[in-house]
């Protein structure tokens, strides 16, 4: 009974772990964006290469189960974005 009972929490930690490296990861891209869109709304120069390799992380941890994965992003989109929350 002890074995099914340690098999069971281990399980419940990996997951844990796995869900807070992915919340971190979220945070980290998340920012990211947030600086790609403010240097486009003041028309500086932007990448999104460190953006999609925190995505290509998340997706990674997201192909073993339990987090849902995220797309990568394009210059186009975040100037889109900008584009349409200026109303123009």
């Amino acid at each position: 009974m002890s074995n099914v009972h340690d098999a069971i929490t281990k399980h419940s930690k990996n997951q844990h772990n796995h869900i807070q490296s992915f919340l971190k990861l979220e945070a980290m891209r998340e920012s990211l964006i947030d600086e790609a869109i403010q240097l486009c709304v003041s028309s500086l120069p932007f990448e999104v290469d460190k953006i999609n390799q925190i995505t290509g992380e998340m997706n990674r941890l997201a192909s073993k189960g339990i987090v849902p994965t995220r797309k990568m992003v394009t210059k186009q989109m975040v100037q889109d974005f900008v584009q349409k929350k200026s109303g123009k």
